[in-house]
Parts: C-alpha cells; structure tokens; sequence
C-alpha cells in the first residue's frame, strides 16, 4: 500500500512527462509491493503531484539552480506501512525513483542526474493505516494486493513484528498494539 507523493517546481512537468513519470512510479510501487501487478496491488499504488511556486523552494538558502542539478528540484515522499522494507529494499525504492525521474525528465545522462531529487521513505506505524472506515493491518494489506505470505518479503515482516513484539512486552506494553504485533507470541 505505499504512496507517493511528488513535489516538484510549479511548471516543471508537462502533462506528457507527469504521465510518463505517473506510470514509471506506479511500475516502481508495483515493485515495491514485491511485484503485487493485480489489480488489488494496483487500487494501492497512488502516485499524487504537488507543484510548489518557485519562491516558496528554497535550496541552500536559495531560490535560484545555484545548489540545483537536472532534473531539477524534487522531493518525493514514499509512504509504506511500517516493517514492509528491510535496508536492501529501502535503497532499491531510492534507485528507483531516481531512475523514474531522470527518465521520464530525459536527464537520466547528465552528470549527477537526480542529485536534487530527493526520496524520503516515510513507515506508517502498523495499526494506522484505513480503508473503507476501517483499520487494516499489514497482513491484510499484503493479503488484498496478493503478496503471498510464504514469500521470502512476508517471511522478512513477520521476523520484524516478531522482533518487536518482544521487543514492546519487554518494555512492558499491552498487548494490544494493533496489527500483526496482536498475532505475535510474546516471549
């Protein structure tokens, strides 16, 4: 269930490059959700862009490309539920996006291409994500856009959940934290 939020200068994408960088974000969540191309996975994969006017982007203290390389300035928010990414799958996403946006902007040669576009990956506590006026977990997430739940992706969220649901009775937290946390032994 990720999402992605593209911030990018007012007028820096035209309608043909938003839709070219529309469909290589939404190829690259489809990836992100351990290749879940159905059309559960694809309800998920939201790709929103925000322009921002040149005078409320500020870089190095700037509002002129001084500190700015091609493509130019963007900041992009990846939204995922929390323990979906080890650090491997973390820097595949920031791969990426980099490659989607240099791409579809036609800079993926220039030198330092997407130095100015930044990725920030940013996890959804499990237990607050919501659909449809209800909380859904991970577990339902993954069930929904058809990741199979003895792939090698699942067997790595289930160890993190496992982890830190030790990790919380320890520190003394009830047990009913929401999530795949509720489904966990405690030792």
């Amino acid at each position: 269930m990720p999402v992605i939020q593209v911030h990018h200068l007012e007028g820096a994408l035209d309608d043909h490059t938003t839709a070219d960088l529309a469909h290589r974000l939404t190829d690259a969540l489809i990836a992100m959700e351990g290749g879940a191309n159905t059309q559960g996975g694809r309800a998920f994969a939201w790709v929103l862009f925000t322009p921002v006017k040149l005078g409320d982007w500020w870089i190095g203290g700037r509002r002129d490309d001084q500190f700015v390389v091609p493509p130019g300035r963007f900041l992009v928010h990846v939204t995922v539920p929390e323990g979906y990414m080890n650090a491997q799958h973390k820097s595949e996403v920031h791969a990426s996006i980099n490659a989607a946006i240099t791409a579809a902007t036609g800079t993926s040669r220039e030198q330092n291409a997407g130095a100015s576009a930044l990725v920030v990956i940013d996890e959804v506590t499990e237990g607050n994500w919501g659909a449809a006026g209800r909380t859904i977990s991970l577990d339902s997430i993954a069930g929904t856009v058809g990741l199979s739940k003895d792939s090698d992706r699942f067997t790595w969220v289930q160890a993190y959940f496992a982890a830190k649901s030790r990790q919380f009775a320890a520190a003394g937290y009830p047990s009913d934290t929401g999530g795949l946390l509720k489904n966990q032994p405690r030792r």
